[in-house]
């Protein structure tokens, strides 16, 4: 069987663990490979190369940097159809969501491309006599990306072409379950021109992430998963004295208000709740109605969803594919089969479904589910899957309360007509990204993405600025040169004169 192996210092490196995670195709249940899962040892091996390699990378040109990025995203662009069958090959999910990841992740190496434009300083001349201020912005060193299953080619994508940049060097970890598409991307990186340990991929499991965590060498630490594995890194990494940004679980509402166009608002509901059969962070989860709209909108929503065509991401006519494990696909189900005992009324019920000749796949359908308490299970866990909660307010302020009370604040969306309504609610709502008629407010590249609350641990959210400043520490130097005319020396502190 065909192994998957880590990335170290330009080359492909055979794992020397002996221990092997199985990779599958989520269509059919089957395994179609194996990673090679990295003892701490390894891990060490990939840090030393990126260290080593940093020496000359961190000191680099600008020019030298964006040479490579340029040739980078030409490559990236040309290859994206083949990352997104390898995404959909063990994802699941459909070419045009692969397609769409690779979009996404592009915008980055595109941002990544002026980093000369991001990286300028500051100077502020004769702030005393003789004397200038500036601010420069320089690299940490070794930097490491732990990144979720969701979304195996955009994330690192959002990580990586920012941090080497900014002068970093780089060690990645993909999530074991979809590890092909980094590894691709590595080598495009290096046929580039990357030179050899500025990018390292360490396939693994805890052992290679708490390594990463507490290795000394290593200086900051990204993260995108769940909250309770964000809340460990960051705790865990700072604990280590490196810099954290962790972005963790999510419960998105959409806002609908008695003025909204119900078609938009029930077209979006369906494609931001079950689009990547719902295994994204951006995924609306819960629609709060406000007043009579309920009743209109859950039809909506139903006649749209009995549209949607469940298949093999592999066929082009599907437009949602399976998740990722059996085990994932057993714990969505719960959510449906435990929501009537906790109030709830199960309009749509999805979870006997299954494809005719690959019913070992991880199937699933979809699920609507109307009336749901904010005390049931449905409600306050990140369910990671295609079911929609419906949860009914009589007003505008009962509805951005019950939407403040949730310990996530990643994204929110409002539908409405109404412009005054919407910059209220922008302005009210406690939640890092808003969307006014746009169900799924993921920022371009050039603007920072990240929540607030449970759904984000660190300063600092990803790419955009923050990113930047995230892979970079500020200096500020202080200069005096005398005048050539002058003579005698001066021990004393400048005067403001």
């Amino acid at each position: 069987m065909q192994t998957i192996d880590h990335w170290i210092d330009g080359k492909p490196v055979e794992g020397t663990s002996g221990t092997y995670g199985p990779v599958t195709d989520p269509a059919t249940g089957v395994q179609t490979t194996r990673v090679a899962l990295a003892s701490a040892t390894e891990v060490d091996t990939a840090v030393a190369a990126a260290k080593a390699a940093y020496a000359t990378w961190g000191t680099s040109s600008l020019a030298q940097r964006t040479a490579v990025l340029f040739r980078y995203r030409e490559l990236l662009d040309a290859h994206r159809d083949e990352i997104a069958d390898l995404i959909t090959a063990e994802h699941g999910k459909v070419h045009a969501d692969g397609l769409g990841e690779m979009a996404r992740g592009l915008e980055i190496v595109e941002l990544a491309c002026g980093i000369p434009q991001l990286l300028k300083g500051e100077l502020s001349s004769q702030v005393a006599t003789r004397v200038d201020v500036a601010a420069i912005r320089q690299p940490l060193g070794v930097v490491a990306g732990i990144v979720p299953f969701n979304f195996p080619a955009m994330v690192p994508l959002w990580m990586f072409p920012l941090a080497i940049a900014c002068g970093n060097t780089f060690v990645l970890k993909p999530s074991e379950k979809v590890p092909s598409a980094a590894y691709r991307l590595a080598e495009l990186a290096a046929q580039a021109g990357l030179p050899d340990g500025v990018l390292n991929i360490v396939n693994g499991d805890r052992v290679a992430v708490d390594r990463l965590l507490e290795h000394p060498d290593v200086a900051a630490v990204s993260f995108v998963g769940s909250t309770p594995v964000a809340r460990h890194i960051h705790a865990t990494a700072t604990a280590n004295g490196k810099r954290v940004q962790a972005l963790g679980s999510a419960k998105n509402h959409m806002l609908v208000l008695p003025d909204a166009d119900l078609d938009a608002a029930a077209d979006a509901a369906v494609s931001a709740a079950y689009g990547s059969a719902g295994e994204r962070c951006m995924a609306v989860s819960a629609v709060v109605a406000v007043g009579a709209t309920a009743d209109p909108l859950i039809e909506k929503i139903t006649e749209r969803a009995a549209k949607i065509k469940i298949g093999p991401g592999g066929d082009p006519t599907s437009e949602m594919g399976p998740l990722i494990t059996r085990a994932h696909r057993d714990r969505v189900a719960s959510y449906v089969h435990g929501a009537s005992a906790q109030g709830a009324e199960v309009v749509l019920d999805g979870t006997d479904f299954t494809v005719e000749g690959k019913e070992d796949g991880y199937w699933i359908g979809l699920s609507l589910l109307d009336k749901v308490s904010v005390d049931s299970d449905a409600y306050r866990d990140e369910i990671f899957g295609p079911v929609l909660s419906v949860l009914r307010v009589d007003t505008y302020e009962e509805g951005v309360e019950l939407i403040n009370a949730s310990p996530y604040g990643n994204g929110v969306a409002i539908f409405t007509r109404d412009g005054g309504a919407a910059r209220r609610f922008q302005l009210e709502i406690e939640a890092g990204m808003v969307g006014v008629n746009v169900p799924i407010p993921v920022p371009v590249g050039y603007h920072s993405f990240g929540g607030w609350k449970d759904s984000i641990f660190g300063d600092h959210h990803i790419y955009g600025n923050d990113g930047v400043h995230f892979y970079t520490r500020g200096k500020v130097i202080t200069t005096r040169w005398p005048n050539p005319e002058d003579a005698g020396v001066d021990l004393g502190f400048p005067s403001n004169r």
